[in-house]
């Protein structure tokens, strides 16, 4: 009797549990990290000061997309800090180390001018070496830092743009190339020209860039460079937030 009444109990068991909907299995809804977009600002340019596009740019993304994109600004001498922090945000199931599947469901924008524009490439090339792809790079006007190499373009970018103007003392990188044209794409080298068209938006920069860098500065802050750069970023982003969860957009114009 206590055997049958036990195999009762154990078909009933079996019948309750069967009739339960099934525990949601975690890998069927993996958590998907953010489309990270970090951009570098060049000289000694602290990553926070606002009189920059770099800066602007990223928080205006901030402010569009609260959800699904991380965007920030480093200055290119806190680069080193960049990659941990990729690590860290694609590190979903957060046991410390990327798994074959974490690196392929990166989704990485880099953008940089000047010495962050060389920063851009140098941390894409960091990436090749751990096999993390990275969806874009931006270089505008990319002067080339010590033991850098800003012109060639590693082969886990998919594609790559580069903006410059030739005049002064400092002054952009005219062409990037891919180390394979068959993974990378160089979206073009764009020639900006503020002799014949000058952009005067460099007023809140220091005297030494006003009189030594002028056209160096004026890239940084011409509007009609960052819109593109900005268009370029946002063609790879989700889309954008709707009225109702979407901060506010900080009250700066991308161009001082």
């Amino acid at each position: 009797m206590r055997q049958l009444a036990l195999s009762i109990t154990v078909s009933l068991l079996g019948l309750v549990l069967s009739s339960m909907p099934a525990a949601a299995d975690a890998s069927a809804n993996p958590v998907v990290p953010p489309v990270i977009v970090i951009g570098f600002v060049g000289g000694y340019v602290h990553g926070d000061n606002m009189v920059h596009s770099e800066v602007q740019l990223a928080a205006k993304l901030r402010a569009l997309y609260p959800e699904g994109v991380y965007a920030e600004s480093l200055a290119n001498h806190d680069a080193k800090s960049a990659y941990p922090e990729i690590v860290r945000l694609l590190d979903t199931n957060r046991d410390g180390t990327l798994t074959s599947a974490e690196k392929r469901g990166a989704r990485i924008i880099l953008y940089g001018h000047s010495w962050g524009a060389s920063e851009v490439v140098t941390l894409a090339r960091r990436l090749h070496k751990s096999g993390i792809p990275v969806l874009l790079t931006i270089q505008v006007d990319s002067v080339q830092k010590r033991h850098e190499n800003d012109a060639l373009i590693p082969n886990n970018v998919a594609e790559a743009a580069n903006f410059y103007q030739p005049d002064g003392f400092l002054h952009g990188r005219p062409r990037i190339r891919a180390a394979d044209p068959e993974r990378t794409k160089i979206l073009g080298n764009f020639r900006f020209d503020y002799k014949e068209k000058p952009v005067r938006c460099y007023d809140a920069y220091g005297w030494l860039v006003r009189h030594f860098a002028r056209t160096h500065a004026e890239i940084e802050c011409d509007p009609g460079v960052w819109n593109q750069v900005e268009d370029l970023i946002r063609s790879n982003l989700p889309s954008v937030a709707t009225a109702a969860n979407a901060r506010p957009a900080p009250d700066v114009a991308l161009a001082p």
